[in-house]
C-alpha cells in the first residue's frame, strides 16, 4: 500500500467531450485555470493536452501548448506540468475494401513531430503511448510501432524530459521493458497504468494487478479508470502501491446525473486517500520521486 499519494489531475484530454459538459476546458486560459484550481486541490502534478478554441478538437499547436504552460508557470502555486506527446497518432482505416482511403481522423505524423511542443517547452514530464491500438469501434486506430517509440523516446532523454510510459495492455509494458533494456529509458521508469479504454486493457482489478505485477523493479507508477471507475480505481491503486490520476479527461461527472470539474475529482481523491489513512505528496515529493528536473 501506498502512504504517500501523488494525485494526477488530466485536465481535458482530446476526445469528444466537448458539448458533452457545459465546461470542458477549451481555450488556453480554461485549461491553465483548470490546472491551478486542481492544484490548489492537491494534486502534484496536471496533465495537459490543447484544443482549437474554434473547434473543441484536440490540436498539437505549440502556440496554444506555449500559452498553457506559461499561464500554468507564472500562478502563484507549484505544480508538476506533464504534456501529452501522444497526439499525431490517429489514423482512421478506410471502410470496406478500401482500407487505404484514410478517413477525416486521421492525423499521422513521425514521431519527433509529434514532440514538437516537448522540444519547445520542456515540461518535466511528457506521456508515450506505448503501443498501437484499435481506438474504439469503427475504424479508428492509434500508431505507435516499435521503432517510433524507440526514436520517440531517445529524444525525450536527450531533452532531459521525464517519459511517462501510457500502458494501454500488457503488450504495450513488454515492449517498455525492451525500451529500458536498450537504455532509452532513464531510471527510475514512470508508468501509467490505462484502463477502461476501448479497446485496452478492460477496468478489472485482477488485470490492474498482473500489469502492476509486471512492471520492473523500482518503477514510479500511476493508474486510472474511466467513468464510474475513475474513484474505485483510485482506492485500488493506492491498495497495490501505486499513485492516482484523475480529470475531466477520464470522467465528466463527481456523481450520477452530476457534472464535475477537475478540482472536485481531485478533492474527491484527496478525501478517498486520506481516509485510507494516507498522506496526499506535493509537487517538490513528486519531483524528488519522480527523478524530474523543474523547469521555469
Amino acid at each position: 500500500m501506498n502512504r504517500d499519494v501523488i494525485i494526477t489531475c488530466a485536465i481535458t484530454g482530446s476526445g469528444d467531450t466537448v458539448g458533452k459538459h457545459p465546461q470542458i476546458p477549451v481555450t488556453p486560459a480554461q485549461i491553465a485555470t483548470a490546472a491551478i484550481d486542481a492544484a490548489r486541490a492537491g494534486a502534484a502534478i496536471v496533465h495537459c493536452h490543447v484544443r482549437d478554441p474554434e473547434t473543441g478538437k484536440g490540436s498539437r499547436d505549440v502556440a496554444l501548448y506555449r500559452e498553457v504552460v506559461e499561464r500554468i508557470r507564472s500562478a502563484d502555486i507549484d505544480v508538476v506540468i506533464n504534456l501529452t506527446a501522444g497526439m499525431g497518432g490517429d489514423l482512421e482505416i478506410g471502410a470496406g475494401e478500401r482500407p487505404m482511403d484514410f478517413g477525416a481522423e486521421t492525423d499521422l505524423v513521425g514521431p519527433i513531430e509529434r514532440l514538437a511542443h516537448i522540444e519547445a517547452l520542456l515540461p518535466e514530464i511528457c506521456t508515450i503511448d506505448c503501443g498501437t491500438l484499435n481506438f474504439g469501434r469503427g475504424n479508428n486506430t492509434y500508431i505507435a510501432t516499435p521503432d517510433m517509440l524507440r526514436s520517440g523516446c531517445r529524444r525525450v532523454q536527450e531533452l532531459g524530459v521525464r517519459p511517462e510510459l501510457e500502458i494501454f495492455d500488457t503488450g504495450n509494458l513488454w515492449c517498455t521493458l525492451d525500451l529500458i533494456g536498450d537504455g532509452l529509458i532513464d531510471s527510475p521508469p514512470l508508468y501509467q497504468l490505462c484502463t477502461g479504454i476501448p479497446y485496452g486493457a478492460p477496468a478489472d482489478i485482477g488485470l490492474l494487478k498482473a500489469m502492476v505485477d509486471l512492471l520492473p523493479a523500482g518503477a514510479n507508477w500511476t493508474a486510472f479508470a474511466l467513468g464510474a471507475m475513475q474513484m474505485p480505481f483510485a482506492a485500488q491503486a493506492v491498495l497495490l502501491g501505486g499513485n492516482v490520476r484523475v480529470g475531466l479527461e477520464d470522467n465528466l461527472y463527481l456523481e450520477k446525473g452530476v457534472f464535475a470539474s477537475n478540482a472536485q475529482l481531485v478533492e474527491r481523491a484527496r478525501n478517498i486517500v486520506e481516509l485510507m489513512g494516507c498522506r496526499i505528496a506535493g509537487p517538490a515529493e513528486a519531483r524528488e520521486r519522480f527523478g524530474l528536473i523543474k523547469r521555469g
